[in-house]
């Protein structure tokens, strides 16, 4: 394991004592390979998979050329979804504190334009967008890019895979052609190298370790019938007993076969796929991430940019096309120091794709055998968490601090029974215990918050 400091690099001393408060101490390795070449002002293509601390590597890039002084977007992130544009936000606030007065606004699809433009005209120093709603502010005339010393694609396979290659280029051409360019990618395929090349000048490469350690993610390996397919997840979960696993399936058909399949035998089984609305998108994602679902069916281009932690479980319903997209569905689970599961069904039709990922990671299979999946003891698998919907927003100047102080005042309840507060425009989402959610739904839906009252359900 790296054990570089990060107070060996060349950091503002106010950066490292941050870094140290929220528990960074040592470097991961893609830190380590990565940030001396970017603190030295290099382009750097970096290939390091998900979870390994990319964000925190290009964060503390982009902050130290930042001058607070001048407000104008100096930094700009191009992430693959809403989702990932919001938590790398998050974390270069976070990255940031020790910096007075630096704003970072998000740019994303989904959300109105007014607010957003608002946002700009106040003036920003770090924006974090995905590329269609970045190419539509500069169509627009409210997004100006002049002043950006550097540019971050973040997961840039993942937004060529999803389209956004015309609109990378018109923001890339939207930029001053002297600056900082960081890419990072989980893969390196040829299409990204032709991009590379395209806008990026003479660029430090960085490659860590793609395959995930054994002995942190447990790999099995069945062995089935097609036709029985649907019917192995279900016992699968009755034997694992997970509380949050992510199943792949290779199309949003069978998406849809396994959600029905799974609600029909009384699992808690929710959808993610693409051409979803992003209100249904929202709602789906804050449910799992909530632990108010327990299984998040997904494709792989509708799971990209996701960054779901502590997850027990990962399931291959359909045996990955590509082995590097095996590897990274099954980097969902085992994040940081924790223990993962990744099991992959497999088919006769399916005995090609899984030698490829057998070769790519050079290691046998784990092959196990169907009849040892018993039910574990436990009833009926439910999720800890019932989620509640409340038809009030950020339009509403609604706050996570409202809604709890609502639930724990008028609605009786103690801290620790109520979970993850998701505020979007329009709408909130709110764990809740399951013990006490019909009780919370009861009193909250009678109370007011912040002296007005709000239409609200319980989803389950």
């Amino acid at each position: 394991m790296n054990k570089a400091k990060f107070s060996s690099l060349n950091l503002p001393d106010a950066l490292v004592s941050n870094l140290d408060s929220l528990g960074y101490h040592s470097m991961t390795a893609i830190q380590a390979a990565s940030l001396p070449a970017i603190l030295d002002n290099r382009d750097v293509i970096a290939q390091a998979k998900t979870g390994s601390g990319k964000t925190a590597a290009f964060g503390l890039g982009l902050l130290t050329s930042i001058n607070p002084r001048w407000f104008a977007i100096q930094a700009l992130v191009l992430c693959p979804t809403r989702e990932l544009a919001d938590q790398v936000a998050q974390e270069i606030r976070r990255l940031a504190r020790s910096i007075d007065n630096v704003k970072v606004i998000t740019l994303c699809g989904g959300t109105p334009m007014a607010p957003q433009r608002a946002s700009l005209e106040h003036g920003a120093h770090i924006v974090v967008g995905t590329p269609g709603r970045l190419q539509d502010h500069l169509s627009r005339g409210t997004l100006e890019l002049a002043g950006v010393k550097t540019l971050v694609l973040d997961e840039a396979d993942r937004m060529v895979d999803m389209g956004f290659i015309e609109e990378i280029v018109g923001i890339v051409r939207a930029c001053p052609r002297q600056r900082q360019t960081l890419m990072f990618s989980a893969t390196y395929p040829d299409n990204i190298r032709k991009l590379a090349e395209q806008f990026m000048k003479n660029p430090h490469m960085v490659q860590v370790e793609a395959l995930h350690d054994a002995g942190q993610i447990e790999q099995w390996w069945y062995e089935i019938d097609p036709d029985h397919r649907l019917e192995v997840v279900a016992r699968i979960l009755q034997s694992v007993r997970p509380t949050s696993a992510l199943a792949f399936c290779n199309t949003k058909q069978r998406c849809k076969e396994l959600v029905d399949a799974l609600q029909q035998a009384g699992y808690s089984a929710i959808a993610l796929y693409g051409e979803l609305e992003q209100r249904d998108r929202d709602q789906v994602l804050a449910r799992f991430a909530s632990k108010s679902a327990t299984v998040l069916v997904a494709t792989d281009v509708a799971a990209r940019g996701l960054d779901i932690k502590e997850l027990d479980l990962v399931i291959n319903v359909d045996v990955a096309h590509d082995p590097e997209v095996h590897i990274h569905r099954i980097g969902r689970t085992g994040r940081g120091e924790k223990h993962g599961l990744a099991l992959t069904l497999v088919s006769p039709s399916d005995a090609r794709r899984a030698s490829a990922i057998e070769e790519y990671q050079k290691a046998d299979l784990n092959w196990e055998e169907l009849d040892d999946l018993k039910p574990a003891p436990g009833g009926a698998l439910l999720p800890p968490m019932v989620m509640l919907e409340i038809a009030g927003g950020k339009r509403d100047k609604l706050r996570p601090g409202d809604i709890l102080g609502a639930l724990t005042g008028e609605g009786g309840l103690s801290g620790p029974q109520v979970g993850k507060i998701t505020v979007f425009e329009f709408n909130t989402f709110v764990a809740l215990d399951r013990h006490i959610a019909e009780q919370a739904f009861g009193r909250l839906s009678r109370g007011k918050i912040k002296a007005k009252q709000y239409k609200m359900r319980l989803l389950d």
